[in-house]
């Protein structure tokens, strides 16, 4: 069999997401374990452990497939990897207990309007991922940083770091193959399977979708409609996260029997879809998939950890930095699922009129 060919086949499929034709292949899970540690410095290492002689090899593109063309034995690349992440690993343990100190002085969750377009690379480079102290970060972006930019950065940095601690905690399981590096579409293998994992909450768009179902009207509705049958005052002005917001607030703080009821009625609303939808993920699986942007799009397999605050949905965010409840469930649903048929878990769906193919896990970590 001709490597070289079969390669840039792998690679075609890998950027045209046809995963499905990638599990197919011989050399499929190779490729995706090569890529996982694609980055030159890392192939290096690995040529270098092997006797490999690449010093005529230039241009990570060419090394990557310079070294998939030795045919490596699997063994060798999962031992490689595990030495790899182990080294990389203990230099993070190091800090483990001070960065979780950090993330819990984030007090609001607020992304001040701004998303991903608006903001250049070096507020990511410079401030997201380069500072884990948050008075630092926090007077950092007081002094230098527009302040409609400040929530977006606060909420990036905290999204950035509670991630690597999360994935660390999958990547540590012993069944587990991690992949080190940034790689995209790649976090860790389960049983040779390549997952990307996608740490998230119970959407909105998915509640209001459910609440069309059950002929509802949209929750912001409902709030505006018994704000003005009580005449609760509220900011009119204001864009409609900061109503839902304020409404959500009053009317939950307001002691009248009207407002406790409805209070009541709304999160046993929000309880039973929620509940639904975790006796029966099939749906919100595909709806993720569905609802990606074109700049994100991949039909990857995803792990989707879901995370949900039962009795207050807005606060959700604060579960990614609950390493106790975290740790817990990640590690009980791993054990508990080491004969997990992966077929089970394949789906279409389709985007921009195409059907793709892909397998996707989900868990759902809920704080009751």
């Amino acid at each position: 069999m001709d490597l070289e060919q079969e390669f840039r086949k792998l690679k075609r499929y890998y950027q045209e997401n046809a995963f499905e034709k990638i599990f197919g292949h011989e050399f499929g899970i190779y490729f995706l374990k090569m890529r996982s540690i694609s980055r030159s410095n890392i192939l290096r290492e690995l040529a270098k452990r092997l006797k490999f002689d690449v010093s005529g090899v230039s241009g990570k593109d060419d090394l990557f497939e310079f070294m998939f063309c030795k045919n490596i034995a699997n063994e060798q690349i999962d031992d490689f990897i595990k030495q790899v992440y182990d080294v990389e690993r203990t230099e993070r343990i190091k800090n483990e207990d001070y960065l979780y100190s950090q993330l819990y002085k984030l007090k609001v969750f607020d992304w001040g309007g701004f998303y991903q377009n608006a903001v250049e690379q070096n507020i990511v480079n410079n401030y997201i991922k380069k500072i884990q102290n948050y008075e630092e970060l926090y007077n950092s972006i007081e002094n230098d940083i527009n302040p409609r930019l400040r929530g977006y950065i606060l909420c990036s940095w905290y999204n950035h770091w509670t991630s690597i601690l999360i994935e660390d905690m999958f990547k540590d399981h012993p069944r587990l193959l991690p992949a080190v590096g940034l790689i995209k579409k790649i976090d860790f293998f389960w049983k040779d399977f390549p997952f990307d994992l996608k740490v998230t909450y119970f959407p909105d768009g998915y509640m209001q979708l459910k609440r069309k179902e059950l002929n509802l009207r949209p929750e912001l509705t409902e709030l505006k409609k018994f704000a003005r049958q009580q005449n609760i005052p509220y900011d009119k002005n204001a864009n409609n996260k900061d109503i839902f917001s304020e409404l959500l607030t009053r009317i939950s703080e307001d002691t009248s029997k009207e407002a406790k009821d409805f209070i009541e009625r709304f999160h046993r609303i929000r309880e039973e879809i929620i509940l639904d939808t975790i006796e029966n993920p099939e749906e919100l699986i595909k709806w993720f998939y569905e609802k990606q942007g074109i700049r994100r799009f991949d039909a990857a397999n995803r792990f989707f950890l879901v995370l949900i605050d039962l009795k207050n949905l807005e606060d959700s965010w604060k579960l990614k930095r609950n390493k106790k409840l975290l740790y817990e469930n990640i590690n009980e649903f791993l054990d508990n699922n080491k004969d997990m048929d992966f077929e089970k878990l394949k789906m279409s769906f389709n985007w921009q009129d195409k059907i793709y193919t892909t397998y996707a896990a989900i868990l759902f970590i809920i704080k009751e």
